[in-house]
């Protein structure tokens, strides 16, 4: 993503100005003051570019919006807290009817610790892997407690079809194999908060668009995931086991922008939904359920810092606006150099 040099066409627009009324004061300039004048008003080398700045800081806010060189590899790490605090209905059902229902309170605190490398495959093809490692702390009725795993490590491409051009949307389309390594939520004991994965394996596809509109940056995206079935389970679920769980395909969406505020400072803001269709669940005595449509919708608000002409670092905060949404969370973003 690039911003035009404002503050250089600036500068020769000053200068400009500046020679031209030297010249109507009889031209007392010299060519030596007119060289002084220049490099003090010409931007200097390695001072920071917004376009390059502006570029960073949305690699870090999601990095399926731009793409590294062939055989170049970029090394990032994510730290995020999330909040997540909901009650939920419990119930059962037998043949009799209803013989369950309570209400829960499930409070949980998540730290993640995101590696991810990146590397460039060719000019517009990038690969990427992800390794998470979580801490989480749940507290739910009748359970507490810690629990520290690998998450869900993911396996993704990015690819770029035509070359990036400034005055024309750029187009980057996207593919992700999320593998479940991390602690399945049916492989524990139901209810007590302390998977660190989602339990099946999931295959995204997607499309991000952006554009540079001086000195703002607009952004957007689609994306649509599958999921396997988790088989063979034997989760006790009230009275009954559960066997199989087939999740529902999700569409998500996203839209935002990134304004450069200085050589040094860019903002952002974005928007995200996820619409994910019910699960289906069958348990072992043949019942079959499905699960109600979840939504969920996070506003996002970030500030880049950069601290180097080659390191920008990227703090975040998302607030949930749906119930099946995070109440909150905070991130921070870190390029690594080895």
């Amino acid at each position: 993503m690039k911003l035009s040099k404002l503050p250089v066409f600036l500068a020769s627009a000053l200068l400009v100005h500046t020679m031209n009324a030297g010249a109507q004061e009889s031209q007392t300039t010299t060519p030596a003051s007119a060289d002084a004048a220049r490099e003090a008003l010409a931007k200097k080398e390695g001072e920071g570019d917004q376009t390059a700045l502006l570029k960073e800081t949305l690699t870090a806010v999601d990095k399926q919006y731009s793409l590294i060189r062939k055989g170049k590899i970029q090394y990032t790490y994510d730290l995020n807290y999330s909040y997540i605090g909901q009650e939920k209905i419990v119930t059962d059902f037998t043949t009799s009817g209803l013989t369950l229902f309570d209400i829960e309170n499930v409070n949980s605190h998540i730290i993640t610790n995101t590696f991810s490398a990146d590397y460039g495959v060719m000019d517009n093809l990038t690969a990427n892997v992800t390794l998470p490692l979580i801490t989480k702390y749940a507290e739910t009725k009748g359970h507490s407690g810690v629990s520290n795993s690998v998450g869900d490590i993911s396996l993704g491409a990015r690819f770029q079809p035509f070359e990036a051009r400034r005055d024309t949307a750029g187009l980057t389309f996207t593919g992700n194999l999320r593998l479940p390594s991390g602690r399945s939520p049916f492989k524990i004991i139901a209810g007590s908060g302390e998977a660190t994965g989602s339990g099946v394996a999931a295959l995204s596809l997607g499309l991000n668009v952006n554009r540079i509109v001086d000195p703002v940056a607009l952004f957007g995206s689609v994306n649509v995931t599958g999921y396997a079935p988790a088989t063979g389970l034997n989760q006790v679920n009230g009275t009954r086991v559960l066997n199989r769980v087939q999740p529902g395909p999700t569409f998500g969406f996203g839209v935002g922008f990134a304004y450069a505020l200085s050589y040094g400072i860019t903002t952002t803001v974005s928007f995200q939904e996820a619409v994910s269709a019910g699960a289906k669940l069958r348990f072992e005595d043949g019942l079959n359920v499905t699960t109600s449509t979840q939504t969920s919708g996070v506003l996002s608000m970030g500030l880049g810092y950069r601290v180097s002409p080659k390191t920008t670092l990227n703090f975040s905060v998302g607030i949930g606006l749906t119930p099946d949404s995070p109440n909150l969370s905070l991130g921070m973003n870190v390029p690594l150099a080895f």
